[in-house]
């Protein structure tokens, strides 16, 4: 792995912010396509505490990590890529070019960017939620559901979503319950809806997360009572992991996403995003998709400047 002291000065085609799945898929098709690549990486990817990942073809159930570290090592087998762990806390146009500045204090310039960084979670003031998180506090049925078929299963959401991730997670398990932590707004349609499938709709607001070593057991309630669970399911806010493309000039969604097409390209000339931070698909695979795509669109986006 490279070091700040060792990377060497001049112009890169991309530098990569944020080394992910998201970020390595790109640095791949761009290694592959013989471009000098930058990847910045800081080392806090938001699933960090999953223990598996699943649904990524060729990895089901493999730990995050340990795809990131062999991906990382598949991709720096490209001479033209390279790679520094830290945290970049600027960028800038300079003409044709961008420059960033890492917290080291060293600079790097090159033609494109993109921005792999990610979302952090905004977790609820909730005891035990944040020790939970992506262990058996989940977000993705697609990623976790199969884990937890059939289990008793609690879905902390209100209005209109819930009804719509209730009745997601319900092809995985009939033994759901739904907690709006306050007066429910789902209305009186979808309230009945949820009621023909037997779907309690507990409306107590909700006080701790009772778990061992993050795998929760119970929801304790403000009244007292207490909810025995198996998992809980919860989609929190979230906020972008890095502010420098907004800095950059970088739309958001009204959904608070980096606004991009298809392939990663954002409203600003030379600046890409992927994954986590412009797409509500969030999973490994979906990151690495991503990545890749964008890679191939940066590099025939340099193919048209340069012949």
């Amino acid at each position: 792995m490279e070091t700040t002291s060792t990377i060497p000065k001049g112009l890169f085609d991309v530098i990569i912010v944020g080394g992910s799945y998201a970020g390595l898929a790109a640095a791949m098709t761009l290694g592959r396509s013989l471009r000098r690549v930058l990847i910045v990486d800081s080392g806090l990817p938001c699933n960090r505490q999953t223990p598996h990942s699943h649904n990524f073809i060729t990895q089901d159930g493999e730990k995050p990590g340990a795809i990131a570290q062999l991906a990382l090592k598949q991709v720096l087998a490209y001479p033209t890529v390279q790679f520094i762990q830290g945290k970049v806390t600027e960028a800038q146009r300079n003409g044709d070019h961008f420059t960033i500045k890492a917290a080291s204090g060293e600079q790097y310039t090159a033609s494109k960017l993109l921005f792999a960084t990610g979302i952090a979670d905004i977790m609820p003031n909730l005891p035990g939620f944040a020790a939970c998180w992506g262990i058996s506090v989940l977000h993705c049925p697609y990623c976790h559901g199969y884990e937890v078929k059939g289990n008793k299963l609690a879905v902390l959401a209100n209005g209109e979503m819930a009804f719509e991730y209730v009745r997601l997670l319900h092809q995985w398990s009939q033994n759901l319950v739904l907690l709006t932590n306050g007066s429910s707004t789902l209305g009186a349609a979808l309230t009945d809806k949820l009621q023909q499938h037997n779907i309690p709709i507990i409306e107590t607001p909700l006080q701790e997360l009772v778990h061992n070593d993050g795998y929760i057991t119970a929801i304790r309630l403000a009244d007292g009572s207490v909810l025995e669970v198996d998992a809980m399911f919860h989609k929190p806010a979230f906020r972008q992991h890095c502010d420098i493309p907004e800095a950059l000039g970088c739309t958001r969604t009204e959904q608070g996403f980096l606004q991009a097409d298809e392939f990663g390209k954002t409203n600003v000339p030379g600046v890409y995003v992927a994954g986590d931070n412009s797409s509500m698909m969030r999973s490994v695979a979906a990151a690495a998709a991503a990545g890749n795509k964008a890679g191939a669109w940066i590099n025939k986006e340099l193919v048209e400047e340069r012949f």
